[in-house]
């Protein structure tokens, strides 16, 4: 078996600050909406309007962001945020210590940390594009990919257990360390970054804002791919909230079962993530994203189906395993693909673009299904989702091929 390719020092810093943060995150998993419901006694349209809203503004905040970040050196931008978020967080445990915690300050963190999480996803974007050959770029989403399943698959059990005996605020805490050792791994990375042209420009431009969505919107396999990916990951982020309510409200599970119902599947995840590359080497990129892109739509539906106790988490456990293997094999590819079809002078602008996207769409669904489940309740929401996702294979690209970058030589996704 060929021994592991060494991408150098910086990445592995840069590999230790994300592994870091994704630990924390997913110690952290649901936990505004736990904190929504358990301790604010929050319901179904106010959890699914937390989530909503947090992601919408913050997607607003974030656009100017994304020319913002392309001009300036990308280090010291995810350092930046990554003390905003840890700041941002840390204030939610500290306002419950003083008795002062409301609905309100949970919406504006969410906000701050959704907006913080696009700037630093586009410079981290950028920043690994300048770090690594780019024959190694598959390589170097795989062990990302690999390490946010692997988080995945421990944090959220760790969470619940540790909010069932500590009390609710314990996995935020844990959160919001873990964004301050990722800022001082990342400035422990070291070595020279050049500096981007235009940086301390005066103000942006409107074109500057653009450039992201006319790179994507232009390109004849982008574009299929970001639509496709807004819906789908929309349409499974909606039902988080409502799965929650159902789950911990109506069903009655315990903190920690809901993690593990969650947490054991990612498994699937950490598999698909090691065959990104030898698949994609073997039946080229196009064929894995189109494959895993249609076969990550057909789980979500049978979550309409749980019921409570064990029957209810091994349904859970079994959905969840094919979804995230599904995930785990097409977004290193995805990630990969637009790296490379993407000059290296609006990377950052591009990624942001994408996250905001996403994050618009995941909040505009999230808002709709969360009145949906006021409606019908969280069960027929959950089950419209899912049935809905059957139909996003129909968004991924058919072209064979995508024209060559006239700025940089581009992969082919045959």
């Amino acid at each position: 078996m060929p021994g592991r390719r060494a991408l150098g020092r910086r990445f592995g810093w840069l590999w230790a600050a994300y592994a870091v943060s994704s630990y924390g995150t997913w110690l952290g998993f649901g936990a505004f909406p736990l904190i929504a419901i358990l301790v604010l006694h929050s319901g179904p349209t106010q959890v699914a309007a937390l989530s909503a809203a947090g992601r919408a503004v913050g997607a607003v905040v974030a656009v100017p962001l994304g020319p913002w970040v392309e001009f300036r050196r990308k280090r010291p931008v995810m350092i930046a945020m990554d003390l905003t978020r840890f700041a941002a967080m840390l204030s939610v445990p500290a306002a419950f210590a003083l008795g002062l915690l409301g609905f309100a300050q949970l919406l504006v963190v969410s906000v701050v940390v959704a907006a913080a999480n696009i700037a630093f996803n586009a410079a981290s974007g950028a920043y690994l594009k300048a770090l690594v050959a780019p024959e190694d770029l598959l390589v170097a989403n795989g062990r990302f990919e690999s390490t946010a399943w692997s988080a995945t698959m421990v944090g959220p059990t760790l969470g619940g257990a540790a909010i069932g005996m500590f009390g609710p605020m314990t996995s935020l805490v844990a959160d919001a360390v873990s964004y301050l050792l990722s800022a001082l791994g990342i400035r422990a990375g070291g070595g020279t970054e050049p500096r981007p042209a235009r940086t301390g420009a005066p103000r942006l431009r409107a074109g500057d804002l653009l450039e992201g969505w006319r790179h994507i919107l232009g390109h004849p396999v982008l574009r299929p791919l970001f639509f496709n990916t807004l819906v789908v990951n929309g349409l499974i982020m909606a039902t988080e909230p409502l799965l929650a309510v159902l789950l911990l409200g109506r069903l009655g599970f315990a903190p920690w079962q809901y993690g593990l119902a969650f947490a054991a599947p990612c498994v699937g995840g950490l598999v698909g993530s090691r065959l990104a590359r030898p698949l994609a080497a073997r039946f080229g990129q196009r064929r894995v994203i189109l494959t895993s892109g249609a076969l990550r739509a057909c789980w979500s539906v049978g979550l309409a189906f749980v019921r409570p106790g064990v029957p209810g988490i091994v349904l859970i456990i079994a959905v969840q395993l094919g979804l995230v293997t599904c995930c785990g094999l097409f977004n290193p590819v995805l990630a990969t693909y637009r790296l490379e079809h993407t000059a290296p002078d609006r990377v950052a602008r591009t990624l942001t673009a994408w996250s905001v996207g996403s994050s618009a769409a995941i909040a505009a669904l999230t808002a709709v299904w969360g009145l949906l489940a006021a409606v019908t309740g969280p069960r027929t929401a959950i089950a419209v989702a899912g049935v809905l996702l059957l139909a996003t294979p129909l968004l991924l690209p058919r072209r064979e091929k995508a024209p060559r970058d006239t700025r940089e030589q581009a992969a082919s996704l045959t």
